[in-house]
């Protein structure tokens, strides 16, 4: 999945530069008659933004990758976008040279010295100058793209930017909430600065396999996290369980790490819910898609529920009808209806656990 996820990247990064780089020759040549050597119409022009869109589209997704799979990523973002910026400038003058080298090549047919080649002096080129100026502010505005997407969610900024809930409107959803157990003790057996590096540990475990169910984190709630779906994408592929199973999984996998940090390996309850919601953006200096229903209420007293049923996760009767059970990975277990604190009427509660 992790290579599915990369390779979305790439194409998304080639089409971007792509689009970027026919603006770019648009603009250059939309008003001068005189066109390159090699250009006989606007075709090879086209193909000349496909190329580079197509190189520098590489170049962004492989600084991309370098910085998140290196100590880069740890360090302020701010040094992360001077690495990208650095990375595809030197992509970009080591392109140009070997294009001029090429280029003489051709003309002059037979191999160019590097004399020759560097004595062109294509770095005080204007046209050089400028397509590195255009580089830059291609390179970061993508990049502050992407980190806008990190902090609010590629989809919310998407639907933000096409104003799809500046009007409120009726949406069904799937929510899956998951709560840290015991979490006021070990705030206090820890102190607010241990704690705190503790939920960042834990959920920076949680990213690939939201990402792999196609899931969307909505909030966080201090130690609680709260995680949607379109109702549809929901419950095909057991992806709400999926997600709590494989996050208990990978803290388990990590069980030295906090065993030798905090002394313990921390424990997560879960609980998930289904229904009608009202979708509006709200907000104006720092705007959110927010969800209005008593879904999500509902969802936090099930959640409560878990500790005193004996149970991990829980599930509502009206998400556990609509869930597709063949060949699914995972038992429900019918503890029958259960008037939830706050709440006059009764709800069929499921109890879940993998088989």
């Amino acid at each position: 999945m992790k290579a599915q996820q990369q390779a979305k990247k790439l194409v998304f990064a080639i089409f971007a530069w792509t689009g970027a780089m026919a603006a770019f020759v648009f603009f250059r040549y939309a008003q001068s008659t005189d066109l390159p050597q090699w250009a006989v119409g606007s075709a090879d022009l086209m193909t000349l933004a496909i190329y580079m869109g197509i190189i520098f589209g590489s170049l962004h997704w492989m600084s991309n990758l370098i910085a998140d799979f290196s100590a880069i990523n740890r360090l302020p973002y701010i040094f992360s976008v001077i690495f990208k910026g650095l990375f595809l400038l030197l992509g970009a003058t080591t392109l140009a040279y070997l294009t001029q080298f090429l280029n003489m090549w051709a003309i002059e047919n037979h191999m160019a010295t590097l004399r020759q080649m560097l004595s062109s002096h294509i770095l005080y080129s204007p046209s050089f100058q400028a397509l590195i100026v255009y580089l830059v502010i291609v390179r970061i505005g993508l990049a502050f793209i992407e980190q806008m997407a990190l902090l609010v969610g590629p989809r919310v900024l998407l639907n933000i930017g096409l104003g799809k809930y500046h009007q409120p409107r009726y949406e069904q959803r799937l929510f899956l909430y998951l709560d840290m157990v015991a979490s006021t003790t070990h705030a206090e057996s820890l102190g607010d600065y241990r704690f705190s590096r503790l939920i960042q540990d834990s959920f920076s475990l949680l990213a690939d396999t939201v990402d792999n169910n196609e899931a969307e984190i909505y909030r966080y709630m201090g130690d609680a996290v709260l995680i949607h779906w379109p109702l549809k994408q929901g419950i095909i592929k057991d992806r709400s369980m999926n997600i709590y199973y494989e996050f208990s999984q990978q803290l388990n996998w990590q069980r030295h790490y906090f065993e030798e940090h905090y002394g313990f390996v921390p424990k997560f309850k879960a609980a998930a819910h289904c229904g009608q919601v009202v979708a509006a953006v709200v907000g104006v200096q720092k705007q959110e898609i927010s969800f209005f229903s008593d879904v999500l209420n509902t969802l936090a007293r099930l959640q409560d529920q878990c500790n005193p049923l004996g149970q991990r996760m829980l599930m509502s009767g009206a998400l556990a009808n609509r869930i597709e059970r063949q060949d699914s990975k995972y038992n429900l277990h019918n503890l029958g209806p259960m008037i939830l604190k706050g709440k006059q009427h009764s709800i069929d509660v499921y109890g879940v656990s993998p088989k």
